[in-house]
């Protein structure tokens, strides 16, 4: 396995290019996490752990408050977008480029140039936050060692322009199975069509009317939606079994347990069906009345924003610590096969977290 050596002398940007050239797709971040690791080990005002594919890195200064700044190391499937390439106007192009290696290489960056911050600081680099929510890196390390999370504030650099992102959205997706007779389509009356009968169901979804709640001044949208229909046996057979793949992103002001009682409150005159929970993670509120979250809006300017979306925000908040998404990247690239971030905001994002943890 080759080794990769880090240089964190090199400014953000080209640190995001040398991270976006170490692939490290979902359950393949060990040559990046070593690297990291490596790289931390080399700074001697650091506490540096390793748990599995995970690295944490501590001061231990002493100062009043903590600070957590954390971000995935993993990326989506590679899409013909390996290695990165940086045009003439600044834009760097590559897998992970938004989604969230700029994130990482700022951290990086802070921890290399930082040795006396005003706070105490945690840095989290984890893996699998692209997949199912069990396998989140984060939330390993929050079960096996808690004690390494403890914080005042936690700054999640997820791509989100360089402005504040308060909260996020919890995702519920649940199974909804019908169920029917099978036979020989040209006997059709013999049988029952599972397909049929969950148009239901979709009739439902298309008519559902989402909500919109203010919190803390910012808007949560809602939606509902259909993102898979999986039925059919052959071109000549009723089907006797159809699953539609439902998924609710619902404002952080209700819970797990709600959202799926609301899930099927929806559905309930809708025939008859069977409901399985196929992944689920609650919602974080943006706390940005926190005397931390204020501090940091001031320090960092702009207009905060709310989250669309899930983040590990949601983690820390189950923590009992309050975070923000802030970091470089355009999330309504991320996962794109044209994935790229502009360099001069990676610059930016560093500068102000550097100027906010030593002021």
């Amino acid at each position: 396995m080759p080794h990769h050596a880090l240089d964190l002398h090199q400014d953000a940007a080209a640190l995001t290019a040398q991270l976006v050239d170490i692939p490290s797709e979902s359950g393949n971040e060990r040559p990046l996490a070593d690297a990291v690791e490596a790289a931390l080990r080399e700074l001697p005002h650091l506490t540096v752990d390793r748990h599995g594919n995970n690295v944490v890195a501590r001061t231990r200064l002493g100062r009043g408050e903590r600070v957590i700044l954390a971000g995935h190391i993993d990326t989506v499937p590679v899409a013909d977008n390996l290695p990165s390439r940086l045009d003439a106007d600044g834009v760097l192009w590559g897998c992970g480029t938004s989604d969230m290696k700029a994130g990482v290489a700022v951290q990086l960056r802070i921890a290399a140039t930082v040795p006396e911050p005003g706070r105490d600081l945690t840095f989290v680099f984890y893996d699998n936050e692209e997949v199912a929510a069990h396998l989140n890196g984060l939330g390993h390390v929050a079960e096996a060692r808690p004690d390494v999370l403890a914080g005042d504030f936690a700054v999640l650099l997820e791509p989100s322009n360089g402005e504040v992102e308060g909260g996020c959205q919890g995702t519920l997706r649940v199974l909804l199975r019908t169920s029917g007779v099978r036979a020989h389509s040209a006997r059709s009356w013999k049988g029952e069509n599972a397909v049929h009968a969950a148009a239901p169901i979709l009739s439902r979804l298309a008519s559902y009317e989402p909500r919109r709640v203010l919190i803390d001044g910012l808007e949560y949208r809602e939606g509902l939606n259909a993102v898979r229909v999986e039925g059919g046996v052959a071109g000549n057979v009723i089907p006797d079994a159809c699953t539609v793949t439902v998924n609710y992103r619902y404002a952080p002001d209700i819970g797990e347990e709600q959202a799926l009682a609301h899930v099927r409150e929806v559905f309930a005159e809708c025939g008859t069906w069977e409901l399985t929970v196929d992944d689920s993670s609650p919602g974080a509120l943006p706390g940005l009345s926190h005397p931390a979250a204020k501090a940091f809006i001031e320090a960092v300017g702009g207009e905060p924003k709310p989250k669309y979306g899930w983040t590990d925000v949601s983690r820390f908040s189950a923590l009992g610590v309050p975070a923000v998404n802030y970091g470089p990247g355009d999330p309504n690239l991320a996962h794109k096969r044209d994935e790229r971030v502009d360099t001069a905001l990676i610059l930016r994002c560093e500068e102000r977290l550097r100027a906010w943890l030593t002021a």
